[in-house]
């Protein structure tokens, strides 16, 4: 069957959820000042962002739903041995290693959202330490594999010849 060359993937919220999570994990990073006001708040943004993400992956459109790319082990093993190949299947929406990073990633949100509000709890201050120290360490495999995420989306488009960056700002993926 012939894919066609263009294909609406993903919806504005998906873009939106994306690029305010981003600018979120960018502001707390690099901006504002940790145990700030605008730090802390920032981080409750970002997780009700991942849990409005989650939520929408219940009911939203078609490749937002978990349904459309779940990582599953079967999924997973046939996309790896794919790219060993040099031949992975193409996916419209998440390919099953994309799905496993962007499940991790949110999963760090909301670590860093957990560990940041258990610093300003007066019943947890003996965890004060500790949390801070989780939080700065989720903080940063957050970065690090944010990092991943992007490099990846600019090599294996590239080297499948889709246009994966930029249906993240137009939703339609080109195939060429």
């Amino acid at each position: 069957m012939q894919r066609p060359a263009t294909v609406y993937v993903w919806d504005p919220f998906v873009r939106l959820f994306h690029w305010s999570l981003v600018t979120a994990v960018v502001l707390n990073q690099f901006v504002w000042e940790e145990g700030d006001t605008a730090h802390e708040w920032t981080g409750y943004t970002a997780a009700l962002l991942v849990a409005l993400r989650l939520l929408w992956g219940l009911i939203g459109t078609r490749h937002a739903r978990f349904s459309d790319w779940w990582p599953t082990p079967s999924r997973l093993r046939a996309h790896a041995q794919g790219l060993l190949t040099g031949h992975p299947e193409e996916s419209v929406g998440h390919n099953p290693l994309g799905a496993l990073m962007m499940l991790t990633l949110m999963a760090l949100v909301l670590a860093l959202a957990l560990t940041g509000w258990l610093q300003t709890v007066n019943a947890f201050e003996d965890a004060a330490e500790w949390a801070e120290e989780l939080h700065e360490a989720l903080a940063n495999a957050l970065l690090a594999l944010a990092a991943v995420h992007a490099l990846a989306a600019v090599i294996i488009g590239r080297w499948q010849r889709v246009t994966l960056v930029r249906a993240m700002v137009t939703g339609f993926k080109r195939f060429y």
